[in-house]
């Protein structure tokens, strides 16, 4: 038996955990694509003692860094499909819904926290917690309950910012699907209601401030109304690729937030949805290629411990390759070993942790809820 036929198993998601049917494997696939373009950022900055500033190569590498920003929205759209569309499929009390949601986040963060706390220990010059106690006690407990995601404090773990956003959107969601009685209503209405939510969202966010990227878990909400609505016209390969494209084009402009933020809310539609209502298209197979989707299976312990290991990687790679500017061929040559340097420790906290703590079934009288992250979730 090959070691892939062997492992298979342990990274093949239950259909309540990524979709079902056809819609599965490209569903894999997008978050393979988020959390490699959520590589890319770390990677860029990391790298940046082996480049020169004012370079071709340091505006390209911004360029990656800025992109692949992106990969934590594609993974709030997703979420937004995937919750929207699970507590719209059946009623939930919100109390099993949180408890699910809890036992989804919780088990891997709270491993991945307590090497941070022992890291900060063992090494000092790398410790973010404050030196007095005090300030100390309330910069750990707020960045273990995720309190500290809408402020101006760096996290402990730098991704963990996007989970206060997943917390928040799962309370948020759960709330108007039972005060509105979403599930009761007309796909028309809900549409137009969140058509107008997502107006006003913008609106103030543009005007006041605030988590802007929330806008795209409302995206997610329109891919999931978008498939279960009626067969028409579904978006195909060049006209999702390109709208992907011009986001990110987009990105890499001067523009205002809460247009790039628009770009990317209609261009991730158009990709979620083109990909999961037509499996067989071009750029959904694209997307079932084996390895993307293995990584996007185990995207959650991925993403919350990739940088830790990169960050290793790179610390080694300084003992080798002294940390003065190199060319482009360097950084594009350490781009596969630093990826490839990733992969055992989430592979390990996939099998260790997360999949035996978080992916393993609930008992027959819970509710049962499909999983945001892969993202983070």
């Amino acid at each position: 038996m090959s070691i892939r036929s062997a492992l298979s198993p342990y990274f093949e998601l239950s259909r309540a955990e990524t979709g079902s049917g056809a819609a599965l494997r490209p569903m894999e696939g997008l978050r393979g694509l988020a959390v490699l373009l959520v590589f890319l950022v770390h990677y860029v900055s990391l790298s940046a003692p082996w480049r020169s500033d004012g370079t071709t190569l340091a505006t390209i590498a911004s360029g990656l860094h800025t992109v692949g920003n992106a990969g934590v929205d594609l993974f709030f759209v997703l979420s937004g499909y995937l919750i929207y569309g699970s507590l719209l499929g059946r009623p939930q009390p919100l109390r099993h819904f949180l408890r699910r949601r809890v036992r989804r986040i919780y088990p891997v963060y709270a491993c991945v926290f307590l090497i941070y706390l022992l890291l900060s220990w063992a090494l000092p010059s790398q410790n973010r917690i404050p030196a007095p106690w005090p300030e100390a006690l309330r910069y750990i407990a707020g960045n273990f309950f995720l309190l500290t995601g809408f402020g101006a404090t760096p996290p402990f773990i730098s991704v963990a910012w996007s989970l206060s956003y997943e917390m928040l959107s799962y309370l948020l969601i759960a709330l108007l699907v039972g005060a509105l009685r979403l599930r009761l209503r007309s796909r028309r209405w809900r549409c137009l209601f969140f058509a107008c939510l997502g107006a006003a969202a913008a609106f103030g966010f543009a005007t006041f401030g605030g988590p802007a990227r929330m806008l795209l878990f409302i995206a997610g909400i329109f891919v999931h109304e978008a498939m279960a609505g009626p067969v028409r016209h579904v978006p195909g390969t060049l006209l999702a690729s390109g709208a992907v494209l011009a986001a990110w084009t987009m990105l890499l402009l001067p523009l205002a937030l809460w247009l790039k933020l628009a770009a990317l809310c209609g261009a991730f539609f158009l990709l979620c949805f083109s990909c999961l209502r037509q499996p067989d298209s071009l750029l959904a197979q694209a997307l079932c290629w084996t390895p993307l989707r293995w990584l996007g299976n185990i995207s959650y312990s991925y993403y919350l411990i990739h940088g830790l290991a990169l960050k290793a990687a790179f610390m080694a790679l300084a003992l080798l390759v002294a940390p003065h500017p190199h060319g482009a061929g360097f950084f594009m040559v350490m781009l596969a070993p630093m990826l490839a340097a990733t992969l055992p420790p989430a592979v390990l906290l996939y099998l260790l942790v997360e999949r035996p703590c978080s992916l393993a079934p609930a008992p027959a009288n819970a509710c049962v809820l499909p999983a945001a992250h892969g993202a983070r979730s």
